[in-house]
């Protein structure tokens, strides 16, 4: 038997590095000198212009002012990412919530002196900027960058405007820390225990049917007490969405999310198609396969990620966890290993659940002059073995390409996910490799799970939101019909061997990413389908693919997508590209269905 698992002895981050608290005066020396460097770009106004005959001069303006800019940007994204960081363990901290929020106002307010900087960049022609490009080769390393600023041209508006949108950008922002604050402030009453929200959904895994049956009737019953006011939330934000996407010439809600994914909408379509043609012969034909294991014809919606049977499934300690994870990314290359290892030495991950700490995880990069920290809820789960491997991917990969420096690491959400999952993969590789035929049919059904979560179920957010924005066009939802919304999309994607049933209809509530980044769920799939793509490169030619990996992580966001792949033979533009990452899935389905 498992010994209990205690939360107590997990990791929290010390932010000290930093700055040592709200009152450290190196947060207002940090965003002085923000300040004093945009003065000193802001110097430089008119000059691009002025100087658009002579290739030479306005190569060296370029590289002078991209030079500022970003210096500008690590002074004042180093505080910003203090408050983010600090608030999102302490939830239920008001005078956190302040901080950040007022941050934002003041990073906002700095942000504006430099707003004319891009659109004096976009007003140049193409002709001008490759001539001081060619003319002037140290501003030529910065072409990536402009390649980014210079794609958003079409849907730019007067300098007036976007200042406007910069100034009240903050206030927008307090809609996200609504539903951040109430989501952790959630709490539901599970067999006599007051649970958070990241406990409850833990909980929904449980072995024990009749346990989680209780968790998910306790979190559809704080969820749906919440409901108007999450509502309200996703409805204000979709509608401020739409009048900007309005202005700036939009095609479609998701199309912003592309341009700064730097992604084509027919990849995204084609990685929709693909998931959605994949549905039958995955998740429905998967959870039959599952509710057959289990004595059912249907299984509950609290069973989707349950065990195979009530056996207690096993803990992984900390320490564990953290062997897997570096014992795993030693076996691609030890310097991911050893770049991992530094952030179990050093205060940078906070993995203890408590009161007040937001759920979910993430890996924040800080600046390229900083370093990553990497936030997760640990509950000893395989899962959250997964879960860490993920974190510390993006950790790594966050890590390994900040020689570039902060605005050319800064990486499309696409090609983000890459490391992070192809992270879990490794993980995987190594506990199926190490277990024993009894716990092989359990572990393969796990991978499955894992697979449909972050493939089949994001694709369904996607759609989800595509339906959900479509609709806000006419008027305002209710929670009720959002939740119809929700219950169509959720059942077209799990099938019918899942009874969603009553009481599921305010799940949408809690996945924050509606909120703060709108279309953000389809990088999942993309990264997911993709990352199988590059692991069978690497099950052809492990010595030659190392390397190459290497290079596509270091590479930031100088490379587009398509360039990255090309260079592993891979086209993401092709519908046979993402069918054949379905295909990796439905194998697995097969091999499950053979051991039941």
């Amino acid at each position: 038997m498992n010994a209990p698992f205690k939360t107590n002895d997990l990791p929290e981050w010390r932010l000290d590095d930093l700055y040592a608290n709200r009152e450290d005066p190196r947060i207002e020396a940090d965003l002085a000198e923000s300040e004093r460097l945009n003065r000193e770009l802001a110097k430089l106004e008119g000059q691009m212009l002025a100087t658009r005959a002579n290739p030479a001069e306005l190569g060296d303006i370029i590289d002078q002012g991209i030079q500022l800019y970003e210096d500008a940007t690590n002074a004042m994204w180093g505080v910003g990412a203090f408050g983010s960081l600090s608030a999102s363990t302490q939830r239920d901290n008001p005078a956190w919530s302040k901080f950040e929020s007022d941050l934002r106002t003041r990073n906002s307010q700095i942000a504006q002196m430099s707003l004319f900087f891009t659109l004096e960049i976009n007003q140049l022609e193409d002709a001008e900027l490759e001539a001081a490009l060619k003319a002037h080769a140290p501003a030529r390393r910065w072409t990536p960058w402009l390649r980014r600023v210079r794609a958003g041209r079409p849907h730019e508006l007067s300098a007036d405007l976007e200042r406007l949108l910069i100034d009240k950008a903050p206030a927008v922002a307090n809609w996200g820390r609504l539903t951040d604050d109430t989501l952790a402030g959630l709490s539901a009453r599970v067999d006599g225990e007051t649970l958070t929200l990241a406990e409850t959904l833990n909980r929904m895994s449980d072995p024990d049917a009749k346990r989680r049956k209780a968790a998910a009737q306790a979190l559809s019953k704080a969820l749906t007490e919440r409901a108007p006011t999450l509502a309200l939330s996703l409805n204000t934000l979709a509608f401020e969405k739409q009048i900007e996407d309005r202005w700036r010439k939009f095609a479609s809600p998701a199309a912003g999310r592309h341009l700064a994914n730097e992604v084509d909408a027919v990849a995204v379509a084609a990685l929709e198609a693909a998931v959605v043609d994949g549905y039958e012969r995955v998740s429905h034909r998967y959870y039959r396969l599952k509710a057959k294991v289990m004595g059912r014809k249907v299984l509950d919606h609290w069973d989707r990620n349950s065990p195979l049977d009530e056996a207690q499934p096993r803990v992984f300690s900390w320490d564990e966890a953290r062997s897997i994870v570096l014992e795993s990314f030693t076996a691609l290359a030890p310097s991911f290993a050893t770049t991992a290892q530094v952030f179990f030495d050093q205060p940078w991950i906070d993995a203890r659940p408590r009161p007040g700490k937001q759920s979910g995880a993430y890996a924040h990069p800080v600046t390229a002059t900083r370093h990553p920290y990497v936030f997760m809820n640990y509950m000893g789960e395989r899962r959250d073995v997964l879960t860490l491997a993920h974190e510390l991917g993006h950790a790594v990969h966050q890590t390994l390409c900040q020689p570039m420096g902060t605005l050319l690491a800064d990486t499309p959400l696409t090609l983000a996910e890459t490391a992070s999952i192809f992270g879990e993969g490794l993980v995987f590789e190594k506990l199926l490799a190490e277990a024993t035929p009894s716990e092989r049919r359990g572990l393969l059904a796990g991978k499955i799970e894992d697979g449909i979560n972050t493939v089949v179920r994001q694709i369904a957010f996607h759609r989800f939101e595509t339906r959900f924005h479509d609709a806000r066009k006419t008027g305002e939802l209710s929670a009720e019909a959002i939740g119809a919304l929700w219950m169509e999309t959720m059942t077209e994607s799990l099938g019918p061997a899942i009874r969603l049933g009553k009481g599921y209809e305010p799940f949408w509530a809690y996945i924050n990413h509606f909120v703060h980044a709108p279309f953000y769920v389809y990088a999942y799939a993309f990264g997911d389908l993709l990352v199988r793509g590059l692991m069978e490169k690497r099950r052809e030619d492990p010595v030659a693919f190392v390397p190459a990996y290497e290079k596509l992580l270091a590479a930031g966001g100088t490379v587009t997508y398509v360039e990255a792949l090309a260079a592993f033979g891979l086209n993401p533009r092709e519908k046979a590209f993402w069918a054949a990452g379905m295909k990796q899935l439905e194998r697995l389905v097969d091999e499950f269905e053979a051991l039941v």
